[in-house]
């Protein structure tokens, strides 16, 4: 069983919500704190967590930045409707989606599910050079592991969060092709919402600085974006 963390003071929420999760085999638990939830997800055993914008202590914002110091577990940001610029500082700061409020249980059920099922490995496709299991891309100064959610440039470990991670994995599965970013879109997030295309620059832009000094996602004007590492022989 999936266990979710929900990060938000409104008291009346988490209980309902825990009773709705648990009939899709999820077990909600619940911090009204930032720093409940912090002490929480140290602990370990959370596989996702949801986050308030309006939190006593400090903002979801900050709590976002606060978690991806020391984890690349699954956030999703629960964001005032309307507020495009609240979603667009969440993506910016790591967090993977965002349901704005006031939403309906099962849409936010839809995307935990999604943003889990994104943490499986997806089947490579052959493009890539495999070593000793067909789950590792290896490139010149990258090698991607799908089995292990891990990527390693120029021999050091590299923090992805999950989007970050799947965003890669899409790229290197077909190094060399070029992905609109409605082609990214559509494979990522898995299900009809509100899409923002800013949301794919925002991730590609972490990736390349986090992927420094190598080059490696380059960006076609008016089409997209394409892995530029070549397999290696």
């Amino acid at each position: 069983m999936h266990r979710i963390l929900l990060i938000d003071d409104d008291t009346q929420l988490g209980p309902p919500l825990a009773a709705y999760f648990a009939r899709f085999d999820m077990a909600l638990e619940c911090a009204l704190k930032p720093s409940e939830g912090l002490a929480r997800l140290q602990q370990g055993s959370i596989d996702a967590a949801i986050l308030d914008v309006m939190l006593p202590e400090m903002d979801g914002f900050a709590l976002c930045r606060a978690i991806r110091k020391n984890s690349d577990v699954p956030i999703i940001m629960l964001t005032a409707r309307g507020e495009v610029m609240d979603r667009v500082v969440g993506l910016e700061l790591g967090a993977d989606d965002y349901v704005p409020k006031p939403f309906e249980p099962r849409e936010l059920v839809a995307r935990v599910q999604t943003v889990l099922r994104r943490r499986v490995a997806l089947p490579v496709a052959s493009s890539g050079k495999t070593t000793g299991t067909s789950t590792r891309l290896v490139f010149d100064g990258m090698v991607l592991d799908a089995a292990t959610r891990t990527v390693l440039r120029q021999g050091e470990l590299v923090d992805l969060t999950s989007t970050e991670f799947d965003l890669l994995h899409l790229l290197a599965r077909e190094p060399g092709k070029v992905f609109s970013r409605d082609d990214i879109l559509n494979q990522l997030r898995g299900h009809e919402a509100e899409l923002y295309t800013r949301a794919v620059d925002i991730v590609v832009s972490r990736l390349r600085k986090k992927l420094e000094p190598l080059d490696c996602i380059k960006t076609l004007r008016n089409a997209g974006y394409t892995l530029a590492l070549a397999p290696t022989a």
